[in-house]
C-alpha cells in the first residue's frame, strides 16, 4: 500500500507505535504538529485517511472532524479511550468512518485501516483489486489465485490469509495480525486453528506449483518474500 495517512495523536508513545506500524506497510505517515490548528497540516499533506484522537489540546477531535468534513470526504477513524456509546455515536454523527477504542492491539489497525482504504479507493483503480507476487495473481473480486494457467478458487479464510501476506509482500505478518484479520480477534481462538488453515492453504498452493510460496519465520509469523 502507498497511501498518505495523517495522525492526530498527542501521546508520543502511542503516536510513535502507530506511525511505525503503519509505515511498515509502505504508507507515508505524518503527525500533526500544531494542535491549536491542524488544518494547515491537513491541507499541506492532503492525506487519504486521518487517524484522529478525541482528547486533544485546545480543541477536541470532534471539532477537527467537523472542520475536515467542511473541506473533504477523506475517511476518518477516531482513536480514543473515550469509547462509551455517546462518544461513538457522536463520532459517527460528526462524519467519522470508524472508531478504535484505546487501549488497542496494533492488529486492530491492521484489520481496519487497510480495509477502509480499500473500500474508499479501490473502485477508482481496477488493478487495486489484484495483488501479485512471483507470477501469482490474486483477484480479490473473484476470490481466486491464478498461476501458470492454473486457477485456484479460495475459501474465505484462504483469501484473507493470502491477501494479508501479499499486501505486505516482503514483510513478516505476525500470527496475531492474521488471527485478527480472519476472526476479528486474537483472543478465544486456538492458535492451532490458524496453523491448520495455513497448512491446508500451503497444500493447495503446492498443487499448482507454488510449494514454497508462504514461508514461516519462526517466532515471528509468515512471509511471502519479494
Amino acid at each position: 500500500m502507498n497511501y498518505r495517512i495523517l495522525l492526530v495523536e498527542d501521546d508520543d508513545v502511542i503516536a510513535g507505535a502507530v506511525a511505525s506500524h503503519i509505515s511498515s506497510w509502505g504508507c507515508e505517515v505524518r503527525r500533526a504538529t500544531n494542535y491549536a490548528d491542524i488544518m494547515p497540516d491537513f491541507e499541506d499533506f492532503d492525506p487519504q485517511l486521518v487517524l484522529l484522537d478525541i482528547g486533544l489540546p485546545y480543541f477536541n477531535g470532534f471539532h477537527w472532524c467537523s472542520e475536515i468534513r467542511r473541506r473533504s470526504k477523506v475517511p476518518v477513524i477516531f482513536i480514543s479511550s473515550a469509547s462509551d456509546n455517546m462518544n461513538i455515536v457522536m463520532a459517527v454523527n460528526m462524519g467519522a468512518d470508524d472508531f478504535i477504542a484505546k487501549p488497542f492491539d496494533l492488529g486492530v489497525l491492521t484489520a481496519k485501516v487497510p480495509a477502509l482504504l480499500r473500500r474508499t479507493y479501490d473502485f477508482a483503480n481496477p488493478d487495486a483489486n489484484r495483488l501479485s507476487a512471483h507470477g501469482a495473481v490474486l483477484d480479490l473480486n473473484s476470490g481466486a489465485l491464478e498461476y501458470s494457467g492454473e486457477r485456484l478458487e479460495l475459501t474465505k479464510n484462504e483469501l484473507k490469509i493470502l491477501q494479508s501476506l501479499m499486501e505486505k509482500c516482503g514483510h513478516v505478518v505476525s500470527r496475531d495480525e492474521l488471527m485478527m484479520r480472519l476472526w476479528q480477534t486474537d483472543s478465544f481462538v486456538d492458535e492451532n486453528t490458524l496453523t491448520v488453515n495455513v497448512t491446508r492453504l500451503r497444500r493447495r498452493l503446492e498443487n499448482i506449483g507454488l510449494g514454497d510460496f508462504i514461508k514461516t519465520r519462526k517466532g515471528l509469523g509468515y512471509i511471502i518474500e519479494e
